[in-house]
């Protein structure tokens, strides 16, 4: 039996490397601070429930996660799969879309938890690549899609929110320009920095230099306040359900009903995302994790942080990678990454005010080009066709379903890719045909039976030949189900029907006691 990697003492998970950990936990708080902010606008809810959300996901995972050293925070899949809520609500109600979200992310909590005891972990290694291409280019492409109105193409906002309030989140006019030059100047030191230096992160220096020339040459152009509202203190609990007129939300079937699909496919979409991750930790520092202590720490973060008014999320692939490249390895450099957020946004808040959306915008860009598989994009015409259409399924249904969810897509896809992989499997079985004499044929049976194969095994048969002696040999096959089953009791029916004596010799034991259970007629075996 080989030794557990992970058997490490309660200190070693704290305290490995404290100095490193804190550190890393520094520059990676850093970089959370932009995407929670851009993530809390896809959402459609105010800056600080990003934030909070940040915040408490990331001090809970540290004490309950599975994975040392994993960054978890609120995330592009989750955040997108929260819109149509926050919109829902708000169309019930003024402030209504968050206590829906906030109800949505407890029972996401629980799905999660739920999960974790059903070792859904298991299951979802079964998720083809072809998926999981999909749902990364479709996550990218929605990521890239929501920066487009603050690039002054508004193709989504006309209907859902005023044109005065469009007119202050949204650039315009004169506006737009100045914005495509500041995100152009963005992505130039986002990619080119790195080149010269990795000591600080390209972001960071980005938002300080775009926000220095916005203040600088005093720019009227849309900045994070005009999202909404920042944290000024700690998060206080917050309960989501109660008087509509108090801007709570109902605990009855009725919100059941609204939040339980957008719950459902959080869970699922942050499992999936949040275990890629962790594959890749994995596999960078050459040891293993738990996944399905990952998901009901997953799930209890995200209670926590309904529960102090924060969105739910799942792990961040960027800064997980950023952490443990920095050094930070134990749950001491996701604890200070969480502590060092909080502290920076509640000391730079005025700062953070004056943040352009432009330099933000441009964050989200080079998220969305790092997301998308572009490797497999490159090589589309070197990958199965099979595989092509499982990525091209599931993106197309996330794309096309309205609003977008992600969770549909990958359905969608792994369906496909059953179909897909059935057929081939199907194909293989073969049916070899002997003629002994004029009274003896024998039929000899490789591969596997089941629903897509009986049809050709079925043809593998002449049933208009009627020889006094016919065997079947199944020794080199195995029947899988009742379809199977009914198959081979068919053939047997029919060749019997024409006067021949047909036994049926080489049945594996699982196959033979499935055959007499459901079959009716008794082989002979051998």
């Amino acid at each position: 039996m080989m030794p557990n990697k992970n058997q490490t003492t309660l200190f070693e998970q704290w305290f490995k490397d404290p100095r490193k950990d804190v550190l890393s936990g520094l520059v990676v708080a850093f970089a959370m601070i932009p995407e929670a902010i851009a993530f809390s606008g896809i959402a459609g809810v105010d800056p600080q429930v990003g934030l909070f959300g940040a915040f408490c996901l990331s001090i809970t995972i540290a004490l309950v996660g599975g994975r040392l050293g994993m960054i978890t925070s609120a995330t592009g899949s989750t955040a997108l799969l929260m819109t149509g809520i926050v919109a829902t609500g708000n169309a019930r109600g003024e402030g209504l879309g968050l206590s829906y979200l906030l109800a949505a992310g407890l029972l996401t909590g629980v799905f999660q938890i739920l999960w974790g005891y059903l070792r859904l972990a298991y299951q979802m290694r079964f998720v083809p690549t072809g998926v999981l291409s999909g749902f990364v280019n479709a996550l990218a492409l929605l990521i890239f899609q929501a920066q487009l109105p603050q690039l002054g193409l508004n193709f989504h906002y006309g209907e859902e929110i005023s044109t005065e309030i469009s007119h202050q989140v949204l650039p315009s006019g004169l506006q737009i320009p100045i914005v495509l030059l500041l995100v152009g100047l963005g992505l130039i030191i986002i990619y080119g920095l790195p080149r010269i230096t990795r000591v600080v992160p390209s972001q960071l220096i980005a938002i300080l230099v775009i926000t220095l020339i916005s203040i600088g040459f005093n720019l009227d152009i849309p900045t994070v306040k005009d999202l909404g509202q920042l944290p000024s203190g700690m998060p206080q609990i917050t309960i989501p359900f109660g008087q509509i007129s108090e801007g709570k939300v109902p605990l009855n079937l009725e919100t059941l009903g609204i939040v339980l699909p957008t719950a459902l496919a959080i869970s699922l979409v942050g499992l999936m995302e949040t275990f890629l991750t962790q594959d890749i930790l994995d596999d960078i520092t050459d040891s293993n994790s738990d996944k399905n202590v990952e998901a009901r720490g997953q799930g209890i973060a995200n209670i926590i942080s309904s529960l102090f008014g924060g969105m739910a999320g799942c792990a961040l692939v960027g800064q997980s990678v950023m952490n443990t490249e920095n050094g930070g390895k134990s749950r001491l450099s996701t604890f200070s990454s969480g502590i060092t957020l909080l502290a920076m946004i509640l000391i730079g808040k005025e700062w953070l005010k004056e943040i352009p959306m432009a330099a933000l915008v441009a964050i989200m860009i080079t998220i969305a080009i790092s997301t998308a598989d572009t490797n497999g994009l490159r090589n589309i015409s070197k990958i199965p066709r099979s595989d092509t259409a499982v990525m091209l399924m599931t993106f197309s249904v996330t794309m096309l379903t309205t609003p977008h969810n992600l969770a549909l897509g990958v359905i969608a896809g792994v369906a496909l890719a059953g179909i897909l992989f059935s057929r081939k499997v199907a194909k293989v079985i073969k049916v070899k045909y002997s003629k002994i004499n004029d009274n003896e044929i024998i039929y000899e049976v490789t591969g596997q039976l089941f629903f897509v194969s009986k049809i050709y095994f079925i043809q593998g048969f002449d049933t208009h030949e009627h020889p006094a002696e016919i065997t079947i040999n199944m020794s080199k096959a195995h029947i899988w189900d009742q379809s199977g089953v009914a198959a081979l009791d068919q053939i047997i029916r029919k060749l019997s029907a024409g006067g021949s004596n047909v036994n049926v010799i080489g049945l594996n034991e699982e196959s033979l006691n499935l055959f007499e259970r459901l079959g009716g007629q008794e082989p002979s075996h051998g």
